[in-house]
């Protein structure tokens, strides 16, 4: 099919010139990754000092040190790396001035949002997206998401833009032009909802940074971790947003919302949220696996001196195993009034279905309007319409799928997920 795309260089990669030229120019850049510098820029972008509690410098810390040991980092990953952890910090100064000016806002009520949990590559973003069309609820777009809160002074443009979204459809443009096959795999256009974990990292927290780059350090770090006040803070930063909109007291707005990591926090998802209503998605985890170290593959040819193909099937075959014993360890935390399973298949077969299942459980009824909607999305947003990249995992990786597969051999026993991958 002419929209199939193979990508044959994974562990040699061809770089194109815009690759090349954009790590020869950052080659000449001094790149800090200490939390001093960081806090200090932080500062001076937004005009604001106080940061809060300082519990965060910690794992701050932790990061800077990770990251800033890793000799396999090109300069462009870590100037990456550096960029990411400057926003962060500018979102929490931002974070505290307006919760310091207006204490009000922590009386608002977050009420039964509606929560995916599942693997990353399981659906989950076509199902918050899709959910998302739906008028009466209020999701979170990428580029809220990654600026909640105004800079002080800034306003619209003439056209009526936030600088927030220029800025998110800056940083997509940039993206595209340095990993043009992306999109493929996940579009990170502005106006793409996105996942709510974003709204803890001004908190330096949550097991986003995994994704950015190599960090076992983190990784275990979090482990060892209660999230509890970590969710709480994100959950702060929703009745941030809420306020925003007008919402003085939460009762207008109902929050769709997704999150991977939830799989593993179910029990932390339920003392938080405790009147939500909880989609978890299921699919074959060697699907993905493949999907996902694929795509973080693909990434670490401009982030990484060498792709390191064996080490991500280590790494993410070990954190989606994790992910999965203990979604099926608190699955029960979660009562069937207020939760649902959504086999992976069966929501690429009729996903409108899908969504209605969910809709029953969450009290929230399936109209006329909300049907249109729905399917105006699936109508204007075909799977694919980006190209399909097309993976093996042999090929690529050296990875048997049924050996893998072994490995999770109590999920399959708990859930009737069907096998894709032979």
């Amino acid at each position: 099919m002419s929209d199939e795309i193979r990508i044959s260089d994974l562990a040699s990669p061809q770089l194109t010139a815009s690759q090349q030229d954009a790590m020869a120019y950052v080659d000449t850049l001094k790149v800090e990754l200490n939390s001093h510098s960081i806090l200090q820029d932080a500062q001076q972008l937004t005009g604001l000092e106080d940061f809060g509690p300082t519990d965060f410098l910690q794992r701050l810390d932790l990061l800077c040190d990770e990251w800033g040991s890793d000799d396999g980092l090109t300069n462009l990953g870590r100037l990456s790396l550096r960029n990411k952890l400057l926003q962060h910090a500018s979102s929490r100064l931002l974070i505290h001035d307006v919760l310091s000016r207006h204490p009000e806002i922590h009386d608002i009520q977050i009420k039964a949002p509606i929560i995916v949990a599942g693997l990353p590559r399981s659906g989950t973003t076509h199902l918050l997206n899709l959910m998302a069309a739906d008028s009466r609820l209020r999701a979170l777009p990428l580029w809220e998401s990654y600026e909640p809160v105004p800079r002080p002074g800034e306003q619209l443009t003439a056209d009526g833009v936030d600088p927030r979204y220029q800025r998110c459809a800056d940083q997509w443009q940039m993206m595209q032009s340095l990993t043009p096959l992306l999109a493929a795999m996940h579009p990170m256009n502005p106006d793409h909802i996105h996942e709510e974990l974003e709204l803890m990292v001004p908190d330096f927290a949550s097991y986003k940074y995994e994704w950015l780059s190599v960090s076992p350090r983190w990784r275990d770090n979090y482990y060892a971790t209660d999230q509890t006040p970590h969710y709480e803070y994100m959950k702060t930063v929703l009745k941030i947003l809420t306020w925003q909109d007008g919402d003085r007291t939460g009762s207008k707005t109902r929050w769709v919302l997704k999150c991977p990591q939830h799989l593993e926090q179910l029990a932390v998802l339920h003392r938080v949220f405790p009147d939500a209503t909880v989609a978890v998605t299921h699919r074959d985890p060697v699907s993905v696996i493949q999907s996902a170290i694929t795509m973080l593959g693909y990434g670490q040819r401009i982030n990484r001196r060498r792709v390191d193909l064996t080490g991500l099937v280590t790494y993410w075959s070990d954190r989606v195993l994790h992910l999965l014993q203990v979604c099926v360890d608190d699955r029960a935390v979660w009562p069937a009034g207020q939760s649902t399973d959504v086999l992976f298949h069966e929501f690429m077969a009729d996903d409108l279905a899908t969504v209605e299942q969910i809709y029953a459980i969450a009290n929230l009824e399936m109209t006329a309007s909300a049907r249109s909607e729905l399917q105006q999305f699936i109508d204007e947003h075909p799977r694919g319409k980006d190209g399909r990249v097309v993976y093996n995992l042999r090929e690529d990786f050296g990875v048997d799928a049924a050996q893998l597969r072994a490995r999770f051999s109590f999920y399959f026993d708990r859930f009737p997920v069907k096998v894709e991958v032979e």
